[in-house]
C-alpha cells in the first residue's frame, strides 16, 4: 500500500486514477477500528481492486506537516481523515466513524475499471 505525499496523490489524480486517503495514526483507535471493521474487509478491499481505486496511507502518528496541511484543508484538527476522490475536481469526505456499508455506498460512485 502507497504512503501518501501530497505529490504522489496530484500525480495520481492528473491521471484520472480514482484515490482513497486514509489518514491516520498509531495511537487513533478510532483509525485503527474503522480499518479493522470497514476498510480491510473483503467486499471493501474487493471494490478496491475491481475500480482499480489506489489506495494512500497518511501516517500522522509524528505529526507529519504535509498530512498537517491536508487536514486543515478540510477543517480537521487531527485524524481520522478519509477522503474519496472518483473523478470530480473536489473528493467525497466520509465520516469519521466508518462502517462497512458506508464505504460501500461511497465506493459506488467510482466509475467501473475498463
Amino acid at each position: 500500500m502507497p504512503s501518501f505525499s501530497q505529490q504522489k496523490l496530484d500525480t495520481l489524480l492528473a491521471s484520472g486514477q480514482p484515490v482513497f486517503v486514509n489518514m491516520t495514526a498509531a495511537w487513533c483507535i478510532t483509525c485503527l477500528v474503522n480499518e479493522r471493521t470497514a476498510l480491510s474487509t473483503g467486499a471493501v478491499q474487493e471494490v478496491f481492486g475491481s475500480k482499480r481505486i489506489t489506495y494512500l496511507k497518511g501516517d500522522w502518528t509524528n505529526r507529519n506537516p504535509e498530512i498537517t496541511r491536508l487536514l486543515e484543508k478540510y477543517g480537521r484538527s487531527g485524524v481520522p481523515l478519509y477522503l474519496l476522490y472518483a473523478g470530480g475536481a473536489e473528493p467525497a469526505v466520509l465520516p469519521q466513524i466508518l462502517t462497512e456499508g458506508t464505504v460501500l455506498a461511497a465506493l459506488e460512485s467510482v466509475p467501473a475499471s475498463p
